[in-house]
């Protein structure tokens, strides 16, 4: 098998995963709770935190008002789940800004769209039965960036885990590893610019695509800036 039917096969795999996944949008505090849980068994299992007779992870962003927190559920059952602050002047909060004041602070007062995904978990056993589950997860950082018209795309991630976000999302490491608090390795940050690496990342993986209604459905109204009257070149037809 050729690298580029092998490539078709994999984007075609995702896309009928994504298609039995309910992204959900965590509300309730029950949702919350389920979600806190999950990251803390999948941070406990990499070695990633000490273990807490708590049995949940949660910091002070997830209450954030530029936040975005989701669980995706398969059959029913939540399988993983992401973290998404969009960050402005107007809400100049997010993780990695908080950790890389000095080169991200700029971007900000310049008056550029930040998206950062983080707290990023995937369950273990159903990442082995859907080694697309990862790539279904991730993509909520593609809807985030198209809906919020961003500016700059982050990825805050461990030494080990740079190549698979080169790779996805063509994204470069930015400086050297910093201290994260409540995790025992140092994080690297890699950025990329948003509007000149949407389309490679569309035309490599179409399943990245998404709709203005979707969007919508999961982050709320679009707010209008001049790039949104413009409208999004990364969208699907059917937006």
């Amino acid at each position: 098998m050729n690298t580029v039917n092998a490539a078709s096969i994999f984007a075609q795999n995702v896309t009928d995963l994504i298609s039995r996944i309910e992204y959900r949008r965590a509300e309730t505090d029950a949702d919350k709770e389920a979600i806190y849980r999950l990251r803390y068994q999948c941070y406990l299992r990499e070695g990633a935190i000490q273990p807490d007779e708590s049995g949940r992870f949660s910091d002070n962003f997830d209450a954030a008002p530029n936040v975005w927190i989701f669980g995706l559920h398969l059959d029913g059952q939540l399988v993983s789940s992401i973290r998404v602050h969009v960050a402005s002047a107007e809400h100049p909060i997010a993780p990695a800004l908080a950790i890389f004041p000095d080169i991200l602070g700029p971007r900000i007062e310049r008056g550029e769209v930040i998206v950062d995904p983080t707290r990023f978990v995937v369950d273990y056993e159903c990442s082995r039965q859907n080694p697309g589950l990862a790539y279904a997860t991730v993509r909520l950082g593609m809807l985030a960036s198209e809906h919020g018209d961003a500016d700059y795309a982050l990825a805050t991630v461990r030494t080990e885990h740079r190549a698979f976000y080169r790779r996805l999302l063509f994204m470069e490491p930015i400086g050297e590893p910093r201290a994260y608090p409540n995790l025992k390795d140092p994080i690297n940050l890699m950025g990329v610019s948003f509007p000149e690496l949407r389309q490679r990342v569309y035309d490599r993986y179409p399943f990245m695509m998404s709709t203005a209604a979707e969007q919508e459905q999961l982050f709320g109204p679009k707010r209008q800036t001049p790039k949104a009257r413009e409208g999004g070149k990364g969208q699907a037809a059917a937006a």
